[in-house]
């Protein structure tokens, strides 16, 4: 049986991602890398219990569902780790969806704050992004999901070290799709604007936010369709486009 494996296994998009999976692919085993519980905890209780996630996994049609330890810090960790999977599963599908926001003010003006950003968002990403393609390489097939943002695609003042780091994570995820063409491996990058889910708790209101299950069903129908890249909402496509012609000076003054 094949395996769906989450990086990021308490990411809220991530999850509804795999539901939908599930949904196509009935009766695969699901592998969940994730924070260890008491380091998530503070973040959402309920999506720090591993039990309540296998069971809401079991309930959308997954066969085995397993917790793996995942720190998103360790660099040295990641091709060890993506190794050991691969050689007890076959990974039908990768969804890359671990990542975080921090406090955007705090990130240009701390610079361990900013490291923090750039490491987990974009460094760790592409590493991960690295292992993931060789390894499905060795096995002939498999596609990978890379969980961005229509932050990186022009970045804004109001959280550019984010921006900057989901641009990075962006490129490199849209480019390996294109380098990994002829092998049987394929990769979709997702880029949703505002999504209502803990990441975001809190903040102000932001226009045209979605919920993770319609970024769900974008994934899934844009990966039927061999899509490279999907936005969400849609319209957000045209508009981003549009946004890349406006001269530096006019978006500066822009309302962040």
């Amino acid at each position: 049986m094949s395996a769906l494996l989450l990086l990021g296994g308490r990411s809220g998009i991530g999850l509804a991602i795999v539901e939908a999976l599930l949904r196509e692919h009935p009766g695969s085993d699901v592998l969940l890398a994730r924070r260890p519980r008491p380091e998530a905890a503070a973040d959402d209780p309920v999506l720090a219990d591993d039990s309540v996630l296998a069971e809401r996994l079991r309930a959308a049609g997954a066969g085995h569902v397993r917790a793996i330890d995942f720190d998103a810090t360790a660099l040295d960790e990641h091709e060890a780790l993506v190794g050991r999977i691969f050689a007890e599963h076959r990974v039908s599908h990768a969804v890359v969806a671990f990542g975080v926001l921090g406090d955007q003010e705090r990130a240009w003006t701390d610079v361990a704050a900013a490291q923090r950003l750039m490491t987990v968002n974009a460094t760790a990403a592409a590493g991960l992004g690295v292992a993931l393609g060789n390894a499905m390489r060795r096995q002939g097939s498999g596609a990978i999901v890379a969980l961005s943002s229509v932050a990186g695609v022009r970045v804004r003042r109001s959280n550019f070290v984010y921006g900057a780091s989901k641009a990075a994570m962006d490129a490199f995820y849209l480019n390996l799709g294109v380098a990994l063409r002829g092998t049987g491996v394929r990769v979709l990058v997702v880029r949703p604007g505002a999504v209502a889910t803990g990441m975001i708790a809190g903040n102000q209101p932001v226009a045209f936010t979605v919920e993770a299950d319609e970024v769900a069903r974008a994934t899934v129908r844009a990966l039927a369709q061999g899509k490279d890249v999907v936005h969400v909402p849609r319209l957000f496509g045209p508009g981003m486009a549009l946004a890349g012609l406006v001269p530096q000076a006019l978006w500066r003054r822009l309302p962040v």
